[in-house]
């Protein structure tokens, strides 16, 4: 009998070979393989990833490594099996996935963090210099880390991707959140965005000509509302009109012209861009007290200081605050209200990126081989190469062309 049953099992397990097995997929790696650590964000409100299932799995393909930590695609509905699935190894702490070289991430760094990253890493996030205080620059450098920000990198063409990116979510989403708090359930005045037959169009005025402003501008003359836009500099007025491709009205920043088109206005969309890494301030107090009871305050820009005297930051789960009846959303990361668009077109301008980096040989060979891709660089093996950040910390840098130039 038992000698039956031991014949049984051998035939079992003869069988079960015949059934499709797991396999790990194909990896074919070389010197020049990269090895990405995508770590959960745990600065606040905080949703978005660098790099999409879809994406790890043509970089596995391609004979690079990519760990996530367990949860760092949830906010963004992607999910640790469909990372498992493409490839991607799971780790369960940030003291395993900070093992990386090569660490993709959104918000910088935070002090918890720093404590799990490895000497010689290379960083990508945004920078978001008005929230960094100079301690932030001397661990980069204690620790001798690559930093490459997201605000500074370039393409070929001088362009920003990854600004136009997230500036194209921001324009389209803020009509959106504008429609949501003129209604009367959300304390507004109780009008539709846009305009009917019979009724006169919502009045829109948009401090600011660049991309957040050219998509608000779009989607706010889809609906028929009646939009006015303000810049400092005619040329980006000039430029906008051309890419709205709608005869529209436009205007240099003036404080009697603005302040009676912001007193007339149901929405005031603030996406001035930084100078000098700050936000201009145009709307004064003054200007937000003549604006009509429940009309609605969008700063964009308050990540970067805020366009509005009355700007103060909030957050998705507590986005608005009323001053003089006039409701503001500060939130300062519009993206992530949308996580799962954002982090696509993340990992749409990271994957071409990722890959030639890996054909180049590395980061270092990228920064050498590329002019465009160097500006990104803020702080290099220890030393900062961003004159504008060293200034304003009063910090000592050095050229990083100088650096490059220093390796012939």
């Amino acid at each position: 009998m038992a000698q039956q049953q031991i014949t049984g099992f051998e035939e079992l397990a003869k069988q079960s070979v015949l059934y499709p097995q797991e396999s790990m997929v194909a990896v074919k790696k070389d010197q020049n393989s990269l090895h990405i650590g995508l770590p959960r964000e745990v600065s606040l409100q905080e949703s978005r990833i660098g790099l999409t299932p879809d994406a790890v799995g043509i970089l596995v393909r391609n004979g690079h490594e990519v760990w996530v930590e367990s949860g760092a695609g949830n906010g963004a509905n992607l999910s640790d099996h469909d990372y498992s699935e493409a490839g991607a190894r799971i780790v369960h702490s940030p003291k395993e996935v900070y093992q990386a070289n090569l660490i993709l991430k959104v918000e910088p760094l935070v002090e918890e963090e720093f404590v799990h990253v490895k000497a010689g890493t290379t960083v990508i996030s945004a920078l978001n210099l008005p929230s960094l205080e100079k301690k932030y620059f001397e661990k980069l450098n204690e620790a001798k880390i690559t930093g490459i920000g997201y605000e500074l990198i370039e393409d070929k063409v001088g362009g920003k991707p990854i600004i136009r990116a997230m500036g194209e979510i921001a324009g389209s989403t803020v009509l959106l959140i504008a429609a949501e708090y003129l209604s009367n359930s959300n304390g507004g005045r109780g009008v539709i965005l846009g305009g009917i037959t019979g009724v006169p169009p919502t009045k829109i005025v948009i401090l600011g000509a660049g991309t957040v402003a050219e998509f608000a501008t779009r989607a706010a003359l889809g609906v028929g509302a009646d939009v006015k836009v303000f810049d400092k500099h005619i040329y980006r007025l000039q430029r906008l009109k051309y890419a709205v491709g709608q005869n529209l009205y436009t205007s240099i920043i003036d404080s009697d012209t603005l302040s009676e088109a912001i007193s007339r206005a149901d929405v005031v969309i603030g996406t001035m861009r930084a100078e000098n890494s700050f936000s201009p301030m145009v709307v004064s107090r003054e200007m937000i007290d003549q604006m009509k009871p429940g009309s609605v305050v969008i700063d964009v820009s308050i990540d970067q200081g805020g366009s509005f005297e009355t700007s103060r930051m909030t957050t998705h789960k507590d986005p608005v605050f009323k001053y003089n009846d006039v409701i503001h959303y500060c939130v300062p990361n519009i993206p992530s209200r949308v996580s799962h668009t954002a982090s696509t077109a993340l990992s749409n301008v990271f994957l071409p990126f990722l890959l030639r980096t890996g054909t180049i040989g590395g980061i270092e060979e990228m920064i050498y081989a590329n002019r465009w891709f160097m500006k990104g660089v803020y702080a290099h093996k220890g030393t900062l190469t961003n004159s504008h950040i060293a200034r304003s910390f009063n910090m000592r840098y050095k050229d990083l062309a100088l650096l490059m130039a220093a390796r012939m």
